[in-house]
Order: structure tokens, then C-alpha cells, then sequence
């Protein structure tokens, strides 16, 4: 018989947390502080996330703190203190996406459970093993992962898996988006998102009232046996950014099904619809389906269902939805302190009180203790049973039994509340190296065979990054004074590892000496192949610290994010040598959904090594947004798609990039013809500045 998971609410509120609580949510989540992935959300003040711990603790309910952003060098300090005073207050786990404060943590705290959030981009059985044996207790996976790629994650991972079962579904990949950063300034990775996923767009046309990047939410309502039979330990209920009442109809749904091992109704479906849907909901990801039936909107002017609501809310507000039962024994004895002993199952508290005096009139009897004890009205508590043993012809006033009541309440809260003993170790220092570099040397990236010519070689650029799956096609790579570095495909699933594996020992019959790691999963599939590790953009480097993390995962360089500015690039210190992209279309988003497809409904093998080259998503497409700029849309390994930014980041007549302690800096190149890509590298050796449209990336302006 499988276990229940675990039903995990969100609470953006305090008023959030008591409506999740009262609904039968047996933990919730939420933000405290300046770093966590919903910014915007009313989150909690140090007053209410003490109160707030109290309240779910003695209920029985975990807490878990959300500090799953990325954090600048100056920001880590600040929060690793959180970090500590929530430990001290007891929280029951912090979920992390930053490298760097992830390796501080588990050093410093190595007691304080760390659940990997779905910002790492998680989604094969090597990227969760790797998070366990670096001390995560619990892996957050991607929301695209099917039930397929669930279930062998599950049985292959010793960390407890969890897994988004309703709420909204961001376009691309958690944690690989650079959208909302690059065109507004207001980045996802650090909490501060604008959802331009949500706005109109067109694909190869101008944009009217389509919205290809507008995912239904997902509602995985169906799915819960098929889950806890696979070994789904918790189930994430989205929405810190949505009201309490939202909360609480979800919460209650989703705690029935788990307590009664059943679907929903017709009834509960359409209220999951009422208290907020796009066009309905999508369970396509989950079943491993793509296509455009998956795509919704939910107009400006829906309003909130107030029935629902208002009922939901009277429930909640009444706060004895969720009470602990506990059981009283009661001694009154002759010439003794009264005494009372309070048990909830786990804990067994006894409290005493004066000693009873000898009756004047009428006695004291045993029923009437129990009627006293069973006022518990009130409190986070309902008495469930009392034995009382009272001696004849004593007297004790009603006052005292109230007294020891609410004493032993008092103790039992304190039980229940305390916080468990944890370490604080000192922090550790960062390692002396120092690989800054005086100038950095360059070097490039394709995205076909076709840019590698001899006139790009001919620069000498230190290496050549080439897709995977671009090198299973090719039978030899041009001689060159170069290192020949493969790019793995930043989304493949635990199915397509064998193939890569092929690919792999193809790529270094060929010379590859080298490989660029841009997820942590790829680690598991490099070991032991004796090339050269580079951490790529996908790892989202943002401080010093995350370059000690991947030093020490055998990592000899990392590509930066290229969301930091350079001066934050230049304070860095460079433990491990340091690569930035300082020309090319910045990659704004990685998506499950092939985009040209659900325009066009080209049918194409998702699993096939490379999409054809007479395919409609091999031809130049692109997505237009209002202002009639274009992203180009770039197909990728798995029949997925890559959305690149509508200018080129171009710093060639800006020397500073050369500044900056970098080791190496890459000229990115996607959309270019073979001549382009020359032209390019002449600029940058030359200076010359820019022809055309072009933007200087976060480099000056940086992010939120």
C-alpha cells in the first residue's frame, strides 16, 4: 500500500496560510525576506512568519521558506542570515535554486533539510541523484515532466520527489528564462517576473489576439493514485500570488481526494474552474502530450466566483477547521497537587495545580472535571476523550481545573512547537585560487555545421562550442588550433541518455575533447568520459560562491549569467575561470512546446536526432510581439524550441567586457550565414561598433 503524499499549499499571506492550514494543507510555503521567487506576493513580516510558524507547527503542518532566487555576492550575506534565523525559529526546510547559497548552507547548516526548487531545472534521475548526494532531501521537479519521466525519476532517486499538481504553467522552463530580464529589466530567476508569456504574440506574422506563449493552468486533479502508486512524496499547490479564498477551495479539494483515495466530482472540477482557470485546465504535460489544445487565457475583466468565495472564507475565518485532538487524564487525589496529562498521539505533557481541599457541601465529581476539560474552545485543539480519577468528598474550584487546562494546552503547544536541535557550523572560505585573467581570449558557439568554416578557425578562438546532436551528423571536424567543446542539449529526458551516450563517443571519435555542462543533470552522463568540463549559461552562475560549488564538481570554467552587470562579472571572485557572452541573440526561453508546430502542425518525431532539414521548423521563424520586434525561434534538440532575443547583444566597441577578470568571452552565434560569423569576429578583434539594431544586453543596466 503506498503512502499519502504530502499536500503542499502556497501561502503569499498570512490570511493565505490560514486558509491553506484550515483546509487540510500538511505543509505550505511561502517568502520571508527579499529572496524568494514571488517578490511581488505580500509575503511576511518577521512578526508573522514567528507567528506564522506557531500556528502551522502546533497544528501539525510543516513550513517550508522560500529562498529559491539568484543571489549577487553583495545578497548572499543577507540571505544566509535569513536562512539562519528561520533555521532557529524552526522552519522545517528552505528551498534554494542559487548554487552558490545552496553551498553555503549545507555547509553551515547541515541539519536544515534543502529541497532543490524547480528553479534548478530538474527533470532526469541524474540531475535529482546529483541534488541527494550533494544533501537535498526533497527535488522539485520541472512541471513538463510526464508521468513516464516521473516514475523512473521516483524509483531511481533516494530524495523524496515532488511534484506541481495545479496551478499555473510558465512557458518555458523554470529557472531557463531570461524574458521578463531582458526586455524590461525585471528578472524571473530573481522573483521579479512580468509574465510577458501572457501578452499577444504572433508566429511568423504580427501579433493580434493569439497567445502562443499563454499555457492553460495545469490541474493534475485525476492523477493522485497514479502518484503515490509511483512514490510522489508531496504535491505542490501553485499560487502565492492569488487570494486566500483561491487557496483555501483548492486546498480543501485536493486534502479530500488524498483522505478519500478518489477523483474529483463533476461539482469539484467546475469549482477548480471557478476559482480560477484559463480556458480551462491542461493535464497534457503529465500524460506527455504537446500541441496548441494547451493553451489558454483568462480575460482581464473574469470575476472571482463570489459564492465560492465568501463561502470559503466564512470556513477559514472561523479557524476550527483544523484542530489536534487530544485526550486528558486527570488525577485529583486526597493530600496531592491536582495533576493533568495531556497526550496528542506523540507527546505527553503533565501539568500540576493546588491540592484539593476537603468539601464543605457537595463534592466534586469526575464527570464534572470532564465537562470542564472538554472546553477547549477556542484553541488549535478539540478534546477527543478524558479519564478522570477523582477521590471522594473533595473540593476544587472550576477556576483551577480551567487553569490546569489551559496550562497543559500551553505545554503540549510548546512540545509540539519546539524546535529541533540543529548545528551551525562556521562559514566556509572560499578557495585561494585566483584564475581572473588580464583579457579575456574568445571564444564562439554554432548552432549549424554551416558556420564552422575555415575563415572562422583561421581567428584561432580558444574553443568551438558545437551542439551535440550537430556533431552526430558531421564525419570529421576541420583541423584547427582550437578545442572542439560538444554542447549537450539543455532539455532531454532519462529515455534519450542512451542516445547522447552514442552521440558522446561519436562527438570524441571526432576530436572533441570537451564538453559545455548547462544543467546538473549532464554530470551523471560526463563522468567518466575524460573530457573537459565547462559550466554553461543554463547553470545561471550569479556569485563567487556558485563558482566554488562547480570547482568543486570538477568543473574547469563556467560561462556567467549573463543577467549580471559587468560590474558585478568584475567583483566576482574568479575561484574558477570565468567565460561571459559578450555578442549574440541571448536565449530568452527554452520550451517543451515546439512553437511552429502549434502554428503550422508539422508533424515531426520528438525523439529524433535533429529535425529534419527540410522541416517547417528548420526555416526561418520567428515570434512578434506589439511593438512588431522579432524573436527568432531556433529549433532544438527534442522538438522543442528556443526563443532568442529580437536584437544582438553587441559590446565590441565597448572595451569594458575585457575588464572584467574574464578568462574567456564568447561570440554566440544562431541566426548568423557563415560570413556573418567572420564579419563578427573581425569586429571584435577590430572594435568596430555595431551595424544595425543591436542591444548592449544587462551588461550597464542590469536586473531587479
Amino acid at each position: 500500500m503506498s503512502s499519502k503524499p504530502e499536500l503542499l499549499a502556497p501561502a503569499g499571506s498570512p490570511e493565505s496560510l490560514r486558509a491553506a492550514v484550515q483546509n487540510g494543507a500538511g505543509a505550505v510555503y511561502l517568502g520571508w525576506g527579499d529572496f524568494n521567487a514571488r517578490r511581488s506576493a505580500k509575503n511576511f513580516s518577521d512578526e508573522e512568519f514567528k507567528e506564522a510558524l506557531v500556528y502551522c507547527h502546533v497544528r501539525g503542518v510543516r513550513v517550508f521558506l522560500t529562498l529559491n532566487t539568484l543571489l549577487t555576492d553583495r545578497e548572499l550575506p543577507k540571505a544566509l542570515e535569513t536562512a539562519r534565523d528561520a533555521c532557529r525559529l524552526g522552519v522545517d526546510a528552505i528551498l534554494v535554486q542559487d548554487w552558490g547559497l545552496f553551498e553555503l548552507l549545507r555547509k553551515s547548516l547541515p541539519d536544515l533539510p534543502l529541497h532543490a526548487s524547480t528553479q534548478m531545472s530538474v527533470f532526469t534521475s541524474g540531475g535529482a541523484c546529483e541534488m541527494a548526494a550533494d544533501g537535498c532531501e526533497r527535488v522539485v521537479l520541472a512541471r513538463e515532466n510526464s508521468a513516464e519521466d516521473t516514475a523512473a525519476i521516483c524509483r531511481n532517486c533516494p530524495a523524496e520527489v515532488e511534484v506541481f499538481v495545479h496551478g499555473a504553467l510558465c512557458m518555458c522552463y523554470s529557472g531557463q528564462c531570461a524574458m521578463s530580464a531582458l526586455i524590461g529589466g525585471r528578472s524571473g530567476n530573481r522573483g521579479r517576473c512580468a509574465q510577458p508569456c501572457r501578452l499577444p504574440y504572433g508566429v511568423n506574422g504580427p501579433a493580434k489576439k493569439s497567445y502562443p506563449l499563454s499555457l492553460k493552468d495545469n490541474c493534475l486533479a485525476c492523477q493522485l493514485e497514479d502518484m503515490a502508486e509511483m512514490g510522489v512524496a508531496c504535491l505542490k499547490l501553485e499560487g502565492r500570488m492569488k487570494r486566500p479564498e483561491y487557496v483555501a477551495v483548492i486546498t480543501r479539494i485536493y486534502a479530500r481526494l488524498l483522505e478519500e483515495d478518489r477523483e474529483p466530482t463533476a461539482a469539484e472540477l467546475a469549482e477548480l474552474e471557478q476559482a480560477f482557470s484559463r480556458s480551462g485546465f491542461t493535464d497534457w504535460y503529465w500524460q506527455g502530450k504537446h500541441g496548441a489544445r494547451m493553451f489558454g487565457t483568462r480575460p482581464e475583466n473574469t470575476k472571482d466566483p463570489k459564492e465560492l468565495f465568501d463561502a470559503a472564507k466564512a470556513a477559514y475565518e472561523k479557524d476550527d477547521l483544523r484542530t489536534v485532538p487530544v485526550r486528558f487524564t486527570a488525577a485529583i487525589r486526597t493530600g496531592a497537587p491536582c495533576a493533568l496529562t495531556a497526550k496528542d498521539g506523540t507527546h505527553s505533557i503533565t501539568v500540576t495545580g493546588p491540592v484539593p481541599e476537603v468539601a464543605r457541601n457537595r463534592s466534586l465529581t469526575a464527570e464534572e472535571v470532564a465537562d470542564r476539560l472538554k472546553k477547549t474552545g477556542g484553541t488549535a485543539y478539540h478534546c477527543e476523550g478524558v479519564e478522570a480519577a477523582v477521590d471522594e468528598g473533595l473540593s476544587l474550584p472550576a477556576s483551577a481545573i480551567n487553569a490546569l487546562r489551559r496550562d497543559a494546552l500551553a505545554a503540549l503547544t510548546e512540545a509540539r512547537t519546539a524546535v529541533p536541535p540543529r548545528r551551525e557550523l562556521p562559514l566556509p572560505v572560499l578557495p585561494e585560487a585566483d584564475c581572473g585573467a588580464a583579457a579575456p581570449t574568445l571564444t564562439v558557439s554554432v548552432s549549424t555545421a554551416a558556420q564552422i568554416t575555415g575563415d572562422l578557425l583561421d581567428f584561432g578562438p580558444a574553443r568551438v562550442y558545437v551542439p551535440l546532436e550537430v556533431l552526430a551528423e558531421l564525419e570529421f571536424l576541420p583541423q584547427a588550433h582550437t578545442e572542439w567543446c560538444a554542447v549537450l542539449p539543455r532539455i532531454w529526458r532519462d529515455r534519450d541518455e542512451a542516445l547522447l551516450t552514442d552521440w558522446l563517443a561519436h562527438a570524441k571519435a571526432l576530436g572533441v575533447t570537451a564538453a559545455a555542462v548547462g544543467n546538473i543533470g549532464q554530470l551523471s552522463l560526463l563522468r567518466g568520459q575524460d573530457m573537459a568540463l565547462y559550466g554553461d549559461y543554463g547553470l545561471n552562475v550569479f556569485n563567487s560562491w556558485s563558482l566554488a560549488y562547480l570547482r568543486d564538481k570538477g568543473l574547469s570554467s563556467a560561462c556567467l549569467s549573463f543577467e549580471l552587470r559587468g560590474s558585478q562579472m568584475r567583483d566576482l571572485h574568479k575561484v574558477l575561470p570565468a567565460e561571459a557572452i559578450v555578442y549574440g541573440r541571448l536565449p530568452l526561453m527554452i520550451t517543451e512546446n515546439c512553437l511552429v508546430q502549434n502554428d503550422c502542425n508539422c508533424r515531426l518525431d520528438r525523439n529524433g536526432p535533429a529535425v529534419p532539414e527540410n522541416g517547417p521548423c528548420r526555416q526561418p521563424n520567428f515570434l512578434q510581439d506589439r511593438t512588431d520586434a522579432a524573436f527568432p525561434l531556433l529549433p532544438v534538440y527534442g522538438h522543442r524550441t528556443e526563443v532568442q532575443n529580437s536584437r544582438v547583444l553587441w559590446l565590441a566597441d565597448r572595451p569594458d567586457w575585457k575588464r572584467l577578470g574574464l578568462a574567456y568571452a564568447r561570440l554566440r552565434f544562431t541566426t548568423e550565414r557563415p560570413e556573418e560569423c567572420v564579419q563578427v569576429v573581425r569586429a571584435y578583434l577590430e572594435g568596430r561598433p555595431a551595424q544595425g539594431e543591436f542591444t548592449r544586453g544587462l551588461y550597464e543596466r542590469g536586473v531587479e
